[in-house]
């Protein structure tokens, strides 16, 4: 990430459609860069701040996100983006530690942009507003068949009705947009597509490629204590180092 003109931190991204195994990707990153002695901040949108996670709630788990008009939705995803930057990633990208975080601003353009035909300049200028130039290094798009992910997706739903509904309960050309959508994204410098049908072992040998010259090219924060992971209720905060306790 760039801050004032100078680069600092490391920032990366997951995206992908419905059952690409992301969140499991992810949070097995930030384990593998926590063995490795960084300071790692887990997280996720909608989320990761107590306000994020409350709008995550009014979106999943009261139900509401199918009935929720396609611009109420990207309003309100990009509000707890920009709480999201200004609260956490701002300041622990500053100080020089790591970001993963399983989704961010690429799916506003797939979801709402692509998947609803939301205006896409439009969303673009919004997210630029939301994120204040805070932007991925990395982004690692899992790819797979629409179809595959949300028989993946749906078979793991149990009782959660962020696998069992939300997006999920879009038809299969509102996903298969999305995909397209992801797969024109990728086209922009920083992404990285990935088979997302592999066995995760061997997905996750391919992310680390990936990631390991990005953090060996950077003067990246030691962690003094293994981090807590992100908030998954609202309520639960964890604060992000302050500009004192690690950066300029």
């Amino acid at each position: 990430m760039t801050v004032d003109g100078r680069r600092r931190g490391l920032f990366i991204a997951f995206e992908g459609p419905e059952g690409s195994g992301k969140s499991t990707q992810a949070q097995l990153l930030a384990d593998r860069l926590q063995q490795a002695g960084l300071d790692v901040l887990a997280t996720r949108e909608p989320g990761g701040t107590e306000l994020g996670e409350r709008l995550r709630d009014v979106m999943f788990r009261e139900r509401s996100l199918p009935d929720l008009e396609p611009r109420v939705q990207a309003l309100l995803m990009l509000a707890a983006r920009a709480q999201h930057v200004a609260e956490r990633l701002r300041p622990w990208l500053k100080s020089g530690g790591v970001v993963v975080c399983d989704r961010f601003a690429g799916s506003t353009l797939a979801y709402q942009g692509a998947g609803f035909g939301l205006d896409l300049p439009a969303l673009e200028q919004m997210n630029a507003f939301a994120t204040a130039g805070v932007l991925p290094d990395v982004t690692l798009l899992l790819d797979l068949d629409v179809q595959i992910g949300l028989l993946r997706s749906l078979g793991q739903r149990g009782g959660d009705w962020e696998k069992a509904g939300g997006m999920n309960a879009q038809q299969l050309e509102f996903h298969a947009r999305v995909r397209g959508g992801y797969l024109e994204l990728a086209d922009a410098p920083g992404w990285t597509v990935l088979d997302a049908t592999q066995p995760p072992g061997q997905l996750g040998e391919e992310i680390w490629r990936r990631v390991e010259p990005e953090v060996t090219a950077r003067a990246l924060r030691a962690a003094e204590a293994v981090q807590p992971p992100l908030p998954l209720a609202a309520g639960t905060r964890q604060g992000p180092p302050t500009d004192e306790s690690g950066g300029p």
